[in-house]
């Protein structure tokens, strides 16, 4: 068996202020709420910050943030890092910490079922395609280098990953197919980084061909001015990232969860950096008029009047992989041994193409 090696290190806290009022630490100071997150949703809760800091319940409230990748920031917190919201990429990584016992067994239990941010994968492209990428398949052709985060740190890449899988065993592939898919996939990765917001500076940079990125990464690089071409694949995966309050959390804590599950608070936030709302009728599906916006209102969109377009297969973890728990691919996919074996389907091709150490 090939060994990978899994991240375990704590991860290093990038510590801002978003509002100018007093207060510290989270979990300590009633007007005060930290939040431990994954990296990709950091533009988005800024600016859900600045809006909760409008309401009578989040006047005056103080915020300490720490962004990182998904499953070394649920390590971190487990290990002690001050919390009191998480907004992870994977529900394992939330999991870990009700398992700790600092998350109540119930934050998955409403209509969004612990779900507070909503996109989907796409394959990022150099300006005029010059690859002339259309879908998973060209993935895997000689000469293709493919940019995506290491799923042993990432939540992001699991979620790649696993839209990678599904292209093929959803779509009439047998199990064999989908492996062999993987490991000419992972051949052609010529970057493994720690979470999907490297990965995307790495593209940025000039690294690779194509990126796997989430489609709000596509759409916030274009509003900040390093827009770069994508796809959405007619198979892709719907990511769904969980978001709770801990157990000892600060006194506005529960205000500002519920307050990032409002169609009008949060999630219109969320939608105009590039995310797509929460929506437990029709996942995947903006509900415009719940929002408030109009397509035309979301900026860097590949298509002003479809900023959202409804892929033609929109796989989910409910429908198609065992349950939003992960626990249908969890380790058929991502397993590893207690020394670092590679075990799962994804580990293993990793594993074998040389990348786990990057």
């Amino acid at each position: 068996m090939k060994k990978i090696k899994v991240a375990v290190a704590l991860a290093a806290a990038s510590i801002l202020t978003l509002t100018a009022c007093g207060g510290s630490g989270g979990g300590t100071d009633a007007e005060s709420i930290s939040i431990v997150g994954f990296a990709v949703p950091e533009t988005a809760n800024k600016a859900i910050a600045k809006e909760f800091n409008k309401t009578p319940e989040g006047e005056g409230v103080t915020f300490e943030t720490s962004y990182g990748a998904s499953g070394d920031q649920s390590r971190a917190v487990e290990s002690g890092l001050k919390a009191d919201y998480v907004h992870l990429s994977v529900g394992t990584d939330v999991q870990r910490l009700e398992k700790a016992g600092l998350v109540d067994p119930t934050w998955d239990d409403g209509d969004n079922k612990g779900i507070v941010s909503s996109s989907v994968v796409v394959l990022g492209v150099r300006e005029g395609n010059p690859k002339n990428i259309q879908g998973w398949d060209d993935l895997i052709k000689p000469g293709v280098g493919v940019v995506t985060a290491n799923p042993a740190s990432s939540g992001a890449a699991r979620w790649n990953a696993l839209a990678a899988w599904g292209s093929v065993v959803k779509n009439g592939g047998s199990e064999e197919e989908g492996k062999a898919y993987l490991d000419k996939l992972f051949k052609n990765v010529v970057t493994l980084t720690n979470s999907g917001r490297d990965a995307t500076t790495a593209f940025l940079g000039g690294t690779g061909d194509v990126l796997l990125a989430y489609e709000n990464e596509a759409i916030l690089a274009a509003q900040q001015g390093q827009g770069f071409e994508y796809i959405v694949p007619d198979s892709t995966v719907l990511i769904e990232n969980p978001g709770a309050i801990l157990k000892d959390s600060s006194k506005p804590s529960q205000d500002w969860l519920d307050f990032v599950l409002d169609p009008q608070g949060g999630q219109k936030q969320f939608a105009l950096t590039g995310f797509r709302p929460v929506n437990t009728a029709e996942p995947g599906v903006v509900d415009w008029d719940a929002i408030g916006l109009k397509p035309e209102d979301i900026k860097g969109a590949k298509d002003p009047a479809d900023p959202f377009p409804a892929p033609k297969q929109l796989l989910t973890l409910e429908n198609d992989f065992g349950g939003r728990d992960w626990s249908g691919v969890k380790e058929k996919l991502f397993g590893t041994g207690e020394d670092g074996e590679a075990l799962g389907i994804v580990t293993d091709s990793i594993a074998k193409s040389g990348k786990a150490s990057q």
